[in-house]
C-alpha cells in the first residue's frame, strides 16, 4: 500500500497494491498494521457503512462532534465519486481548507478522513456503491454539517448546481462560519 499525505494534516490518500492475473484481481482493502506503520495513526474501526447512489447525488458535508467524532476510511466499490474532506479543526492552520480526490472502482484509491473534518462526496457515475469504515459509532444528537456550496469553502464539485441532487436536510445545513465546531 502507498500512502500519500495531503496538505491537511492527518488526512491521507491510500493506494493499495493490486494483484491481477487471468482470474481477476486481489487487494487488501485495509490492514491495521500497515496503516499504523505508514501513517502513525492507530485507529480502531467499529462500524462499516455503504450507500448506493445515482450520478449527481451529493451527500454532505457531514461530521460528528464531541465524544462521537468519527474518523473514516472511504472507498468506492462500484462507480466513481469526487470525495471531499474539509478541515474544521478551529486551531488548525488549514481550518476551512479542503481536499478533493476521485475515488473509483478502477483506481481503488481510498481516503482517510480524520476526526475534526467534514466529509462529503458527489457521485460521478450511475449505480455507484460507496463504502466507509468509521472509528466511532453514529450518534444522531452529535451530527453536524456544513452547506455543500458554502461560498467561503468554494468547493469545486465538478458538476453544475442543476446537475446535483441534494437531500432536503443537506440543503439547509449552515455555513461554516455559523457552525459550532
Amino acid at each position: 500500500m502507498k500512502i500519500k499525505e495531503t496538505k491537511l494534516k492527518g488526512c491521507f490518500i491510500l493506494e493499495p497494491n493490486i494483484f491481477e492475473d487471468a482470474r481477476g484481481y486481489f487487494f487488501e482493502t485495509f490492514n491495521q498494521n500497515n496503516f499504523s506503520k505508514l501513517t502513525g495513526i492507530n485507529t480502531n474501526f467499529v462500524q462499516d457503512n455503504e450507500s448506493f447512489s445515482s450520478k449527481g447525488v451529493l451527500r454532505g458535508l457531514h461530521y460528528q462532534t464531541g465524544k462521537f467524532a468519527q474518523a473514516k476510511l472511504v472507498r468506492v466499490i462500484k462507480g466513481k465519486v469526487l470525495d471531499v474532506a474539509v478541515d474544521i479543526r478551529k486551531n488548525s492552520p488549514t481550518f476551512g481548507e479542503y481536499i478533493s480526490v476521485e475515488l473509483s472502482e478502477k483506481n481503488k484509491t481510498q481516503l482517510f478522513v480524520p476526526r475534526g473534518f467534514a466529509h462529503g462526496f458527489v457521485v460521478l457515475e450511475n449505480n455507484t456503491i460507496f463504502s466507509y469504515k468509521c472509528d466511532n459509532f453514529y450518534n444522531k444528537s452529535s451530527e453536524g454539517g456544513i452547506l455543500y456550496n458554502d461560498p467561503s469553502l468554494n468547493i469545486n464539485w465538478g458538476l453544475s448546481q442543476n446537475e446535483v441532487l441534494v437531500s432536503d436536510k443537506d440543503k439547509i445545513l449552515p455555513l461554516l462560519k455559523d457552525t459550532t465546531v
